[in-house]
């Protein structure tokens, strides 16, 4: 049991919970006036953006319009986007990308013009997704990393991962505000406590909830789930995207296989050699990612087949080096040469379309607290979220929460020092197995009994599962010193709840939520809005006795 004195207590203007697109863009935007504290769960080049291969979407070819993206969102979102967040988000989408550039972000330009190179992604009018070459994430990642690291203003803590939020009662209002978090250091295996008077949520998706995700190993939903014990609502975690094509081999562990390769014309294909989407969609392979990954899932059970195929090989070999080599290359590793050979895919959890619910600042329901990128739910992306809007979205929400964070921060009250974590009453844990175990079960019975396409009793097997389940880790956490594992586990059977409830509640097929008891569209369009018991919203109950 770590000793108490060592607990370390750290004190900054802004507290950053993730170092992906969002975080980074955040702290940059910042870090001139404040002091700003940035949380890495890993090292700094880890996380969802860092892995990220298709591209931006952004209106920069005068052939595009707002207005066309705008529709072609709101076509993907089947009805549940939020026309405001839309527009927000596609008018401030060349800014957003000019000022990646001017950060160093070296998009791929073609020609003699060396005009930015577009490309066409699923559900998309027009070629619109910049990128550089089949790398984005990481090109976006690299330049901003490297910005953050030289700047003075930036703390950089990797190896941490958040535990709780912490709360005080604002002097200003009957409400509580957040004030900062308890933090697990994974280095020293201890829990450090941060306060700031702004803290933000930048802490990705939730995919990894299910057992095949396209997601690196972080993506436990922690912010989402420490949000909802805060007392944030949350929305619409019932859509989760599975992207269409994940490279289906033994040793490959959760590659993805960016979209971009069927913008430039890939071929889905039956074991057979025969092309199939046509059946499903008159834009064939590229419809919108829900229905893909669903005809796949259909066609893979229709045959008992392990996956089924993606093939470019019929375009030319300089072409394709040229245009994904990271594809090429990673594929070659297992004996796979796309010029020649088709790529064995599978559809895997990708994107965590609902999370916590937020205005156009990124503001929670808490006061201080903001949550931006794919832990927040804005409405961007509705019940599909449209290929490349995401990193987008990072961008032009973390500048957003800046500007209000700019204006607000001088206003906020001091705040009472946060009390050292307690670990007096815990003991070292000789039952390792039971978080083994459970993380196994867990994403197994979501995978099965919450996937692709979903039934009421499957729902009901998955609710007794979840209730079981959160019972043991809510034993366990209250007895035994807490650690990476534990941790997450806690915050997947949280989101796993959330996602359960969200699922049992919509009473339709839409978008990413296909249940076969309710094949059909509802006749009105509604989020499902999850409000907890302590919600943040409310004033606070002041006893009189």
């Amino acid at each position: 049991m770590s000793s108490l004195a060592n607990n370390k207590q750290y004190s900054h203007d802004v507290l950053i919970i993730g170092s992906g697109a969002a975080g980074l863009t955040l702290a940059l935007s910042l870090a001139q006036k404040h002091k700003v504290a940035l949380l890495s769960k890993s090292v700094l080049n880890q996380g969802s953006t860092w892995y990220a291969q298709g591209g931006i979407a952004a209106v920069l070819d005068s052939q595009d319009s707002i207005e066309a993206h705008v529709a072609d969102t709101l076509n993907a979102g089947a009805g549940l986007c939020h026309q405001d967040a839309v527009r927000f988000t596609v008018e401030n989408s060349a800014d957003a990308i000019n000022w990646l550039v001017q950060q160093g972000v070296d998009f791929t330009r073609e020609g003699e013009s060396e005009d930015y190179h577009l490309t066409k992604e699923g559900g998309h009018s027009h070629r619109r997704i910049i990128h550089s070459a089949d790398a984005t994430g990481k090109a976006v990642h690299t330049a901003l990393a490297q910005r953050v690291k030289e700047h003075q203003n930036i703390e950089v803590f990797e190896n941490r991962i958040a535990i709780d939020l912490v709360k005080q009662p604002s002097p200003n209002s009957r409400k509580l505000r957040c004030v900062g978090a308890y933090v697990y250091n994974r280095q020293q295996d201890q829990v450090d406590s941060y306060q700031a008077k702004a803290v933000i949520l930048a802490t990705g998706g939730a995919s990894k909830v299910y057992l095949y995700t396209s997601n690196p190993d972080g993506a436990s939903g922690d912010g989402i789930a420490m949000a909802w014990r805060a007392g944030c609502r949350v929305a619409n975690m019932e859509f989760n995207q599975f992207h269409p094509t994940c490279l289906f081999h033994p040793e490959a562990k959760s590659f993805l296989i960016t979209e971009a390769l069927r913008g430039e014309g890939a071929h889905l294909k039956l074991p057979n050699g025969k092309r199939f989407m046509e059946k499903f969609d008159r834009r064939g392979e590229l419809a919108p990612r829900d229905i893909v990954a669903r005809a796949i899932d259909h066609e893979m059970k229709r045959l008992g087949s392990d996956c089924l195929y993606l093939d470019i090989s019929h375009k030319p070999a300089e072409f394709i080096a040229e245009h994904f080599p990271t594809v090429k290359a990673q594929c070659l590793e297992y004996g796979i040469d796309i010029t020649k050979d088709q790529i064995p895919v599978v559809p895997a959890a990708h994107y965590t379309c609902g999370g916590v619910v937020v205005d156009k600042n990124g503001q929670t329901d808490l006061q201080q607290l903001y949550a931006i990128g794919e832990t927040s739910f804005t409405g961007l992306h509705g019940a599909n979220r449209m290929a490349s809007n995401s990193l987008l979205e990072c961008v032009v929400y973390a500048q957003s929460a800046a500007r209000h964070i700019e204006q607000t921060i001088t206003d906020v009250a001091p705040i009472t020092p946060i009390p050292a974590w307690d670990a007096s009453r815990v003991t070292d844990s000789d039952e390792d197995v039971v978080i083994s175990h459970n993380w196994d079960e867990l994403r197994r019975f979501m995978w099965d009994y919450v996937g692709i396409v979903r039934t009421r009793k499957r729902l009901e097997r998955a609710t007794h599962r979840i209730k079981l389940l959160q019972k043991e880790i809510a034993e366990y956490y209250s007895n035994y010193k807490v650690g990476n594992d534990q941790i997450e586990l806690r915050n997947l059977a949280t989101v796993a709840e959330l996602i359960i409830r969200s699922a049992m509640l919509r009473k339709e097929s839409r978008g990413l939520h296909y249940s076969l008891d309710h094949p059909d569209l509802a006749n009105i369009a509604k989020d499902t809005m999850l409000v907890p018991m302590n919600f943040a919203g409310q004033d606070i109950i002041v006893s009189t006795t």
